[in-house]
């Protein structure tokens, strides 16, 4: 059986039925996020009978998680299509961690490796959607709608047709051509699915979805505004950088010092809770990885909010830039993410395009793995951690790379192969 036990709200704490189905805090109109009952878990699935590491997707975290696999009823909603159990590959070559004694890693997110999972769209987001979907066929809702830059829509239309609910995406119509093509052609051939085009971000994006589809009866998937759902899927990239090979017999061990591209910043909170989770099971202690959220110069909300002091981000104008899943103007959920950074000691890095092109490449040349700009802004970052002393000598740094190079063809692809 799952633990859930209520959803609560981010900010003011306000808590809430788990049936109630709703978006944002009605007091506030902040993120909401889901309570497990971890002592009723310890006390009910002793020597590890929550955990499943037999299962190859994120859902072999069991119990632990807001449906749970195991139990008959909540399988019913499940929704996997292979997503999450991806490899941490060591960077044996990095000539910066050689230099300066430390070790790092790739978190993959974007491309298959055997004997792993694999994200059926090349993307993170792809388990944010896979527990969504989930839990809004477990509220019985049939359509859906999400405002993206691009991997959002691809994840949700791929979840959308298989549990066959009805779903629009609005996208802008500067998304690479292999996301927007992709979202595009299923649209044309699933009356299910509809793709509209915006001039802008994000941010424009939602203001079309507000106008036209909310109003329609669509359930909003957009990130944060559904009830901590995506940051319930995006948590198992924290339960995965924690898990060693034999998670029963071996200790749960985080590494030092995590580097994650920020856009929205769903992932840094499902991490932040997973590591909270972890440590009332008795698995890891108080301490925490810093985390370095990473942006792009073009369009660098939370870097100007944590160099300025600042509770929240102000929304900034958004630009053109590579890794389009950075280009977020401003975020409902940022004001948690920077009081995650902080908590954690750890600081934001905005990187340029330059920057981010030479580590697609390095990353390609060195290890034939074909990262995409938001994974490359996390390696460009290093060399202003090691300046700024977050990563030191002997550290255990985990870099995330989360979706594919060939979504972003053909945008990138003179970067590897001119």
């Amino acid at each position: 059986m799952s633990f859930f036990s209520h959803f609560y709200c981010t900010a003011c704490g306000t808590t809430y039925p788990k049936n109630k189905l709703m978006n944002l805090c009605s007091k506030d109109n902040r993120p909401l996020q889901i309570a497990i009952d971890i002592d009723k878990l310890k006390q009910e699935k002793t020597n590890f009978s929550w955990y499943r590491p037999g299962e190859k997707s994120m859902w072999r975290f069991g119990s632990l998680m807001a449906l749970d696999i195991n139990d008959e009823n909540d399988k019913q909603s499940i929704l996997s299509l292979g997503e999450g159990n991806t490899p941490i590959i060591p960077l044996i070559h990095s000539t910066i961690a050689k230099k300066h004694n430390f070790s790092l890693f790739l978190k993959d997110e974007g491309q298959p490796h055997p004997g792993f999972g694999a994200n059926p769209t090349g993307s993170f987001k792809d388990r944010g959607m896979s527990m969504a979907v989930s839990m809004a066929r477990s509220f019985g809702i049939k359509k859906v709608v999400v405002p993206t830059q691009g991997n959002a829509g691809d994840s949700l239309t791929e979840y959308a047709m298989a549990a066959g609910m009805e779903c629009t995406v609005i996208m802008p119509d500067e998304t690479p051509m292999p996301i927007l093509g992709r979202v595009s052609a299923l649209a044309k051939i699933h009356p299910s699915i509809n793709l509209e085009l915006v001039k802008g971000t994000i941010r424009e994006a939602g203001e079309l979805m507000k106008e036209k589809y909310l109003p329609q009866g669509f359930f909003n998937m957009a990130t944060f505004q559904e009830p901590g759902w995506r940051i319930e899927g995006k948590k198992t990239l924290g339960l995965e950088i924690a898990e060693p090979a034999d998670g029963i017999n071996q200790p749960w061990k985080l590494p030092d010092v995590v580097l994650y591209p920020t856009g929205g910043g769903t992932g840094i909170l499902g991490m932040w809770k997973a590591f909270d989770e972890l440590e009332a099971l008795g698995l890891i202690d108080s301490r925490r990885p810093k985390v370095i959220s990473v942006q792009s110069t073009v369009t660098p909300p939370v870097v100007n909010a944590f160099n300025n002091n600042e509770a929240d981000t102000t929304p900034v104008s958004g630009g053109y830039t590579i890794a389009t899943g950075l280009n977020v103007p401003g975020g409902v959920g940022h004001f948690k993410v920077l009081e995650i950074i902080r908590q954690s000691g750890g600081m934001a890095i905005s990187v340029d395009e330059d920057s981010m092109g030479e580590q697609l490449k390095s990353i390609y040349d060195q290890y034939q793995i074909w990262i995409c700009p938001e994974g490359a802004a996390t390696i460009a970052a290093i060399p202003e951690a090691v300046e700024k002393e977050m990563i030191k000598p002997g550290d255990k740094v985990v870099a995330f790379n989360t979706g594919s190079f060939e979504k972003y063809l053909p945008n990138i692809r003179d970067l590897i192969f001119a």
